[in-house]
């Protein structure tokens, strides 16, 4: 072989291996995890938007809730219920960070960079309460993991929901829309007491751990529509909204689901009891209010401190129902968060690339067309933070977060601008209106 020849073979060769390597390169980058929350500096986020002092573990488990009424086969039937948890993780933990996978509405799947390491041990320095994080219809377990990893971050047990027949696995939400909504209506908030209920009584990894007198409930738009059903918001579902909301045309049998459908506080009926250790409520875009599905006499007996937060133009949980129920709640403490100009889309994480890249269908369970959906995530983080903290483990320090004026756009007034709210940095306040039950202090 001539050395020419010999150098053309070594070059081909490099050549192919060269092109080997590539491929993989480009392989191995495609199937990364996403980041959806790149790096940002503080100096434009909410004080309470800053990641806290622990380590955030998670987990996911298979938990079953027994015995509950099936609409599909109109019997009793146990309940499969899968969940994420994010919790504080001991100190010591040292593994890779996880990652979450989904499927878009339209079933197309993607993988998201977590913050958080998978299945190591919990952190025994403290007792922590149990927030359970409730989807809407439809969604996943991990479309709010921001809020999962930012509480647990802070010391709080997160446990969010697959809600079944709710999920985007569950429905075809193209071609069968509502198939899982007569479950929703009847589950929503049996689902989100029954983890309350789980990880406070029964033996699990981090029962030694949880702080067994305080939880909080937090839910966006059909987590909303439990979330204040859970807190003693009790249903009143009349005939016309009972066949509305299940198509259903026989009027006995219009009037047997009614009367299912109008229980209070996760399930009950006869004199119902509000969990004590319920020590507050999020409410994100929560449907129900703008068809009157919740009793006004119900509504003004709730005592748990809660926050509301919408968008003005909310076209699918309705802005002005949203502002009903938090006129009707009846607690002392209560609050409303508006983000202007935005719509119903103002609790999910970001879209990820696959669903940027195909319909409307799967972009617009995300898309906010005047915010920026990293924007509201961080302003949720703080306000999320605050309430826990205020309401729940009673950081007395924490509740000045949630004493503000009403507009943060800071308004020139005799020449100046006013304060920026507290808590944000000069300028990035604006967008947001507040509202708060007692006189702000001075």
């Amino acid at each position: 072989m001539t050395t020419t020849h010999r150098l053309k073979t070594l070059s081909k060769a490099m050549l192919l291996a060269t092109a080997s390597l590539t491929t993989g390169a480009v392989f191995a980058e495609s199937n990364k995890p996403e980041q959806l929350y790149p790096p940002i500096t503080s100096e434009v986020l909410p004080e309470l938007a800053a990641k806290g002092t622990y380590k955030v573990g998670v987990k996911t488990l298979d938990l079953v809730n027994p015995a509950q009424f099936d609409p599909t086969t109109q019997s009793q039937k146990d309940r499969p219920l899968k969940v994420e948890v994010w919790y504080p993780a001991d100190s010591k933990a040292n593994k890779p960070l996880t990652s979450y996978t989904d499927i878009t509405r339209s079933g197309k799947q993607f993988t998201l960079q977590a913050d958080a390491q998978r299945d190591v041990d919990i952190s025994n320095a403290d007792n922590y309460p149990v927030v359970v994080l409730s989807h809407g219809y439809t969604g996943y377990r991990t479309i709010m993991y921001y809020l999962g990893e930012h509480l647990a971050s802070h010391g709080y047990i997160v446990v969010a929901l697959d809600h079944t027949d709710s999920t985007n696995a569950h429905v075809d939400f193209k071609n069968a829309p509502f198939a899982g909504f007569f479950s929703t209506l009847i589950n929503r908030s049996r689902d989100q007491q029954f983890v309350i209920n789980y990880f406070n009584e029964q033996s699990n990894f981090a029962s030694e751990q949880v702080d067994q007198t305080s939880a909080g409930v937090i839910g966006y738009s059909m987590g909303g529509f439990g979330a204040v059903n859970t807190i003693g918001g009790c249903y009143a579902f009349n005939e016309q909204t009972t066949a509305m909301f299940t198509g259903m045309t026989d009027p006995a049998q219009i009037k047997q689901v009614q009367q299912l459908l109008n229980s209070c506080a996760g399930g009950q009926y006869q004199n119902p009891q509000v969990d004590p250790r319920i020590k507050t409520m999020v409410a994100i875009a929560p449907w129900g209010g703008q068809h009157n599905l919740f009793d006004a006499k119900a509504m003004k007996n709730i005592k748990v401190p809660s926050l509301y937060i919408a968008g003005d133009l909310d076209d699918i949980s309705g802005f002005e129902g949203i502002k009903n129920l938090y006129n009707q709640t009846g607690s002392a403490d209560k609050y409303m968060l508006t983000y202007k100009n935005a719509r119903h889309n103002i609790a999910p994480h970001p879209a990820p690339a696959i669903a940027q890249s195909s319909s409307e269908l799967d972009l617009g369970h995300y898309y906010e067309p005047s915010w920026s959906l990293r924007t509201i995530n961080e302003i949720n983080k703080h306000f999320v933070l605050a309430m826990m903290d205020c309401h729940v483990k009673d950081i007395s320090s924490q509740c000045k977060y949630l004493d503000l004026p009403q507009n943060g756009d800071q308004a020139i007034v005799d020449g100046k601008p006013l304060p920026q709210w507290y808590g944000f940095d000069n300028r990035f306040s604006s967008g947001m209106d507040w509202q708060q039950s007692k006189p702000r202090s001075k």
